[in-house]
């Protein structure tokens, strides 16, 4: 029977939170943000809690997509036989993971990955890694440079789409209840927690209030959803961003929410191989190429508008909201000066 005095709010001291990951980690592979050698902040597996400082001040270079829809893997191994190939799955045998420390804008990320290969035909690679996964996440107090969360409806704080979520109140987490993964861990280890009393609940709020307003960047995405859906978008805007665009892909890699992929088959000796799934971005000029050499879509003029046009039309056309979730990450990696926010800004100008 549900317990539903369980979905009232819990503080956890910061002093336990070692504790309490200790224990997740008795069952589960633990993932969460730490700053390496090179002071990159990275999601990463902690194999040692004591030697491997969890990072909740930066914000990670990457999201969580890689755990979940791995840059490179194996779907499929085949072998040549006298009736042809041959095809076997390769089984997935995920370990339960828990994702702690996971961004308001990267756990929408996930939600749509959900949606994009669990909304239809079902991708069994991605289905057993997610049904094996607890998302514990942590609220914005202070919106990082390049975010703007806000104007994706993304963040700063959620209040649903995760399993826990922590949000830091100084000496203390206020800890909010989701989904049932989330109720359990709870169950598991009461020792660790305790009701919270009216003057947390208030103070999340006004730090909620107070991340709202420390956006540094003005970015209407309502404004360039509603251009594109009228057709307002002169072509100029596309011609003057793939003059700057340089093909790297680096704002599809490291973005939470493009989901493209390829499929090679290589093998690996005279009669047998491996089918491949690895990333693939729309900006790439073999994206749209056909198996004789033609393309349909003109590359240096309708590439990148691909690309806007998926995240902040076709989706919203499709599942009601766009694909971008505001993280800001392409602003930072982008060196052509290509990336969602100068278009928004342009389509707005235009």
């Amino acid at each position: 029977m549900k317990d539903d005095s369980m979905d009232e709010p819990f503080i956890l001291a910061k002093d336990h939170l070692k504790s309490f990951l200790r224990k997740i980690k008795k069952g589960h592979r633990l993932v969460a943000p730490v700053t390496n050698q090179h002071q990159d902040t990275l999601f990463c597996t902690i194999n040692n809690l004591d030697r491997v400082p969890i990072n909740l001040v930066d914000q990670a270079q990457n999201g969580i997509k890689s755990f979940l829809f791995p840059q490179q893997e194996t779907i499929a191994t085949y072998a040549v036989t006298e009736s042809g190939y041959c095809f076997s799955r390769t089984d997935v045998h995920p370990e339960p993971t828990v994702y702690f420390g996971v961004r308001p804008c990267d756990l929408m990320a996930v939600l749509y990955m959900d949606v994009a290969f669990m909304g239809g035909i079902k991708d069994q690679h991605y289905l057993e890694k997610r049904q094996d996964s607890v998302l514990i996440g942590l609220n914005c107090n202070a919106p990082f440079a390049n975010c703007f969360c806000s104007a994706t409806k993304s963040g700063p704080f959620l209040e649903s789409g995760f399993d826990l979520m922590f949000t830091d109140l100084g000496d203390r987490f206020l800890v909010e209840v989701g989904r049932p993964k989330g109720r359990e861990l709870l169950h598991a280890w009461p020792q660790f927690f305790t009701p919270a009393e009216a003057d947390d609940t208030q103070a999340q709020y006004q730090l909620s209030l107070e991340a709202m307003a420390g956006f540094k960047l003005d970015v209407y995405a309502d404004q360039a959803m509603q251009r594109l859906a009228a057709g307002m978008v002169p072509e100029s805007v596309w011609e003057q961003l793939s003059l700057r665009c340089q093909d790297c892909a680096g704002c599809a890699y490291i973005c939470p929410t493009c989901t493209c992929f390829t499929i090679v088959d290589r093998p690996s000796g005279a009669a047998s191989g491996e089918r491949l799934r690895s990333w693939d971005a729309c900006t790439f000029a073999g994206f749209t190429r056909l198996a004789g050499g033609h393309n349909p879509v003109p590359h240096k003029t309708h590439a990148i508008q691909q690309r806007f046009m998926h995240k902040l039309k076709y989706d919203v056309d499709k599942h009601g909201r766009p694909s971008c979730v505001g993280c800001g990450r392409c602003v930072g990696i982008c060196f052509g000066g290509t990336d969602i926010v100068r278009f928004i800004k342009m389509a707005g100008e235009e």
